[in-house]
């Protein structure tokens, strides 16, 4: 790793980490802070597959002492990892600001929530437990144990550079398990110190393995290709839907049981006793932390026809008084920029569609530039990408209701009570997050037996989520698989049951079971008279 001056800090030049060592080998590519593009924050390698393969061989000689480590051991680990990572909370919080263009509020929250996960099961080392179970059989025992599943494929997107890794990272490597790991390209600077912190904290060499570079035709591609070839036992994947798909067509023709965090079109449902000031506030974050750059999101904003018209005026004026900006130099904003130019060029062309679809566009004029001024920016817009927040007045089956847009941007919709709050909530592709906001508590009721959602919250936003707490969607927005909290133990770990003869002979169940018959009945009626 080497350092140099840069414009907000220093821009450092660092290589894959493969079994403890820093690799410098492949295309250097380059990371730009997405608020001022002319801030270097990292030059970086691009892994080829062999690379990627020699990290999973490497990962796979690791596992055979890693998994022996006693789970107590393991976890201690991750209680030194809690205080490195409190201790580096300032300067990490710091570089998610500079290098994905969060603020601070958010990226030390981000950073928090990876303290709260390592907290959390650094204590499970102690609670990794199996069960005793009654054999049918005298003089036999039945046991069963988790085991870890072996070396772990893992990919991550870039919005979420410290929580999202953390919530695979932690769990995978508690339970016993060794892992590959590409994080995503908007973040590579905080995936490398992130991973020196685990070296730090005391994770053996091997266990946990770096490699840098893209997704398609890159790095992310040759990482799944190798499932075919048996180097991983496990793959874990966020990020959009359509790779998502492709990853489980890969995992599937090689039984892998993989973890797909997906896209979102989360609903937020206001009812006609909703308290408004809470609504719109709750509305106007699920909407835009983040610039809208999280699955879970608010995509369509449904709103019951007796307040439809009271709310929109309220929820536009609010969104007309967000503030964005550079965050490093500005750190009061809503918002900051684009986090990659991908993200910005579908969100500016969904101005297109919405328009194309009949859409009625409320607020937003695209781009922020100078020519194109937002009148509550902060700094330069022309240094990175930024878009104005932008409400539509849409409708049920347009591509802007269907589609995950991912940008400052989101949809109102008019309903006409809970059932067809709960209907047209339901009506999109994906089930991530959602959301309802009343005071009624049946119909808070309906919409939480309803909706087909992984996460729900009443009078709360469609954003945020705890770090005990499953996380994860259906249909489009995943496979079923849960991360966070102990349900996702059960994604990195299988099932083994064990039986202990005492007996000295061959027992068989079933066969040699000692059943107890029942006697001739007692006809009851005829002896009670009755």
């Amino acid at each position: 790793m080497k350092a140099f001056p840069g414009k907000y800090g220093n821009t450092l030049e660092f290589g894959h980490l493969v079994g403890g060592e820093e690799v410098l080998e492949g295309p250097v590519w380059e990371r730009r802070n997405p608020s001022d593009r002319e801030d270097v924050v990292a030059r970086f390698p691009e892994a080829s597959k062999e690379r990627v393969r020699q990290a999973a061989l490497v990962a796979r000689e690791a596992f055979a002492e890693w998994s022996r480590t006693p789970a107590p051991v393991r976890g201690q680990v991750l209680f030194n990892l809690v205080k490195i990572l409190e201790r580096e909370k300032p300067t990490l919080t710091r570089l998610m600001v500079r290098e994905v263009g969060k603020t601070p509020k958010e990226a030390a929250g981000d950073v928090q929530e990876a303290i709260d996960t390592a907290l959390f099961f650094a204590s499970e080392g102690r609670r990794l437990y199996g069960q005793t179970v009654p054999s049918e059989m005298r003089d036999k025992e039945l046991f069963t144990f988790r085991r870890p599943l072996g070396v772990v494929g893992v990919i991550t997107a870039g919005n979420f550079p410290i929580a999202v890794p953390s919530w695979k990272l932690i769990p995978a490597v508690l339970t016993g398990n060794t892992i590959v790991w590409k994080p995503s390209e908007d973040a590579p600077t905080l995936a490398f110190v992130f991973a020196k912190l685990f070296e730090e904290a005391g994770l053996p060499p091997g266990v946990l393995n770096v490699v840098f570079g893209g997704g398609k035709g890159s790095t992310g591609e040759w990482m799944v290709e190798l499932m075919d070839e048996g180097l991983f036992q496990k793959f874990a994947f966020t990020g959009s839907t359509q790779v998502g798909r492709w990853i489980g067509e890969v995992a599937g023709r090689n039984l892998l049981r993989p973890t797909l965090e997906l896209g979102g079109k989360n609903p937020l449902v206001v009812m006609r006793d909703a308290d408004l000031d809470l609504a719109v506030e709750g509305a106007w974050w699920s909407a835009f932390a983040t610039g809208g750059q999280r699955c879970t999101s608010a995509g369509n904003i449904l709103v019951d026809a007796p307040i439809y018209e009271e709310f929109k005026k309220r929820f536009l004026e609010r969104v007309e008084a967000t503030r964005v900006g550079n965050p490093l130099l500005h750190p009061e904003v809503t918002y900051g920029p684009f986090i990659n130019e991908r993200f910005f060029t579908r969100w500016q062309e969904h101005y297109r569609v919405g328009e194309a679809e009949g859409a009625k566009l409320l607020f937003g004029r695209g781009r922020i530039t100078r020519e194109n001024p937002y009148p509550h920016f902060l700094g330069d817009p022309e240094a990175g990408l930024y878009g104005w927040p932008t409400v539509w007045e849409a409708a049920p089956g347009m591509r802007l209701f269907q589609e995950e847009i991912f940008g400052p941007t989101v949809n109102l919709v008019k309903v006409d009570g809970i059932e067809e709050a709960i209907a047209v909530a339901n009506s999109t592709p994906y089930g991530l997050s959602s959301a309802i906001y009343t005071n009624h508590r049946h119909w808070a009721y309906l919409f939480k037996v309803g909706i087909r959602a992984g996460m729900t919250s009443v009078n709360n936003a469609t954003v945020g989520a705890e770090a005990h707490l499953p996380f994860g969607g259906v249909k489009a927005s995943g496979n079923g698989g849960r991360e966070s909290g102990i349900w996702v133990i059960e994604e990195y770990t299988y099932w083994q049951a064990v039986n202990e003869e005492y007996s000295g002979r061959l027992q068989l169940a079933q066969m040699d079971t000692a059943y107890v018959a029942p006697k001739a009945p007692t006809p009851w009626g005829e002896v009670l008279g009755l």
